[in-house]
């Protein structure tokens, strides 16, 4: 526990352009064309991205989707 604590603590506070950082930034609302035509339109959510080295990770969690999260229509069962 302590090994988490200490890293998450040191990659929030490193710099952008060190060897190991934590980004959270918080996406209030995502509306852009692009977001919208691959059904990937939010509100209110956070963008976590992490960077160790050369390897890049990047999560995204929304609270509200503003997509249909299914491309079927409506009225078919399967």
């Amino acid at each position: 526990m302590i090994v988490i604590v200490a890293l998450l603590s040191v990659g929030l506070t490193a710099p952008a352009n060190g060897p190991f950082t934590i980004d959270v930034r918080p996406a209030f609302l995502s509306l852009d064309p692009e977001s919208i035509a691959e059904a990937r339109a939010h509100a209110i959510g956070l963008d976590v991205r992490v960077k160790f080295g050369s390897l890049h990770f990047h999560y995204k969690w929304t609270a509200i989707p503003l997509a249909p999260a299914t491309t079927k229509m409506p009225g078919t069962l399967l």
